[in-house]
């Protein structure tokens, strides 16, 4: 069945690792027959278990071309009243816990909008009582702050997403018109919700009995504390990041975050188990997580001014603002800007790369600040000199 030699039995096994091999009676069975190695088998299963759950632990591996760094200290943050706050990005609150550079926080069980309160079957009306309650606040519950021992100003957080799970439900929504949330808000006198459940294995949500969604999870807010220095609304994103929405920044993507204030503090919430670009109805699929983990990783005087995104196919190159057009100005520079660094390009030609081969997309319309994220690919690169162009 794999043949004699050793190199030839370590490279057919995996590909044989079946459900029928997974089974404790099955693997005797095999190692009793006279052409298969024992002593070989049974080694080869502890091996690629012991590599399982290694991964397990892990998550998926890293799309980013930054180099490996080792997992640092396991801080797990569940949601509680004393490390959640409503819709808010407030660096006067304590941190929760203070990390090292390379340290993993899991955030645990964390919490549906407005507290918690969002759950199956409450009406539409009652979330617009509660949007109407909380003036100057996001709707987000923000866990949050964490800070980062020997972040300054000019520094680069590295967050890389190992694990997204969400809850058993979601449900995506919008506001009666007078709340003046949602690209069509003139268009829709009444508000609406529509919950989900979550709880399929194959991947999917059925939105209706003839369509289904994939489910690709992740934060539509994570973030840093804001240039200025105080608190602010969990709404509008900006170069602190928070609420991007960017449904791209799935597991095993990394965010990379400009520092403003000393430590860092960082912030999420406003889980999703998938969004549409543009999210125009104001809500994705809104959730909450079973866990989110993640690893924290520190560059000094980095000197970046905008977040950016990296996939396994792509550089995300983000711009925020007021304007959809200047949105896209900002997003275009920060491209030009990393091309002509890290592709050793001339502006005029980076100008110019950037109008053949990146796409710019709108991230979201609803969050008083619109996102452009450009998806520069990977791909147009020899594969030698794109191991070259890493962030930092």
């Amino acid at each position: 069945m794999f043949g004699c030699s050793e190199g030839w039995f370590g490279k057919r096994f995996t590909r044989a690792l079946t459900g029928y091999l997974n089974g404790e009676r099955a693997r005797k069975e095999l190692a009793a027959t006279d052409a298969i190695d024992g002593t070989m088998l049974a080694s080869r299963y502890e091996d690629w278990q012991a590599q399982r759950e290694t991964q397990a632990l892990a998550g998926p591996a890293s799309a980013s071309t930054m180099p490996a760094v080792p997992l640092g200290r396991v801080w797990t943050i569940p949601s509680t009243a004393e490390t959640v706050d409503l819709g808010m990005f407030d660096p006067r609150r304590a941190p929760i816990v203070t990390i090292a550079s390379g340290d993993v926080v899991v955030y645990e069980n964390t919490w549906t909008h407005f507290m918690n309160r969002l759950q199956p079957g409450v009406p539409i009306e009652a979330l617009g009582t509660m949007r109407r309650a909380a003036p100057g606040r996001g709707v987000h519950s923000i866990i949050g702050p964490v800070a980062v021992a020997g972040a300054q100003p000019g520094d680069l957080l590295e967050v890389r997403f190992i694990t997204l799970r969400t809850i058993g439900f979601g449900a995506n929504f919008h506001n009666a018109g007078e709340l003046r949330t949602g690209s069509l808000h003139d268009e829709f006198e009444h508000g609406h919700i529509h919950y989900f459940d979550l709880n399929g294995s194959d991947g999917y949500v059925e939105f209706a009995p003839h369509i289904k969604l994939e489910l690709r999870p992740f934060q539509g807010t994570f973030g840093v504390a804001h240039p200025s220095g105080v608190a602010v609304s969990s709404v509008a994103p900006g170069q602190h990041a928070g609420n991007i929405d960017v449904k791209e920044m799935v597991a095993g993507t990394t965010l990379f975050v400009p520092v403003w204030l000393d430590g860092g503090l960082i912030y999420t919430g406003d889980s999703h188990a998938l969004q549409g670009d543009g999210e125009v109805n104001i809500t994705a699929l809104e959730t909450a997580m079973e866990e989110v983990r993640v690893q924290v990783i520190l560059h000094k005087r980095a000197n970046y001014a905008w977040p950016m995104i990296e996939t396994s196919t792509h550089w995300l190159m983000l711009g925020l603002h007021e304007s959809l057009n200047e949105a896209l100005r900002i997003s275009l520079r920060n491209t030009i800007d990393f091309l002509s660094a890290k592709a050793q390009l001339s502006r005029e030609d980076a100008y110019g790369l950037a109008s053949l081969a990146v796409d710019f997309r709108v991230s979201q319309m609803v969050d008083i600040n619109n996102g452009i994220h450009a998806m520069i690919p990977k791909s147009i690169f020899a594969p030698d000199f794109r191991k070259t162009m890493t962030i930092v």
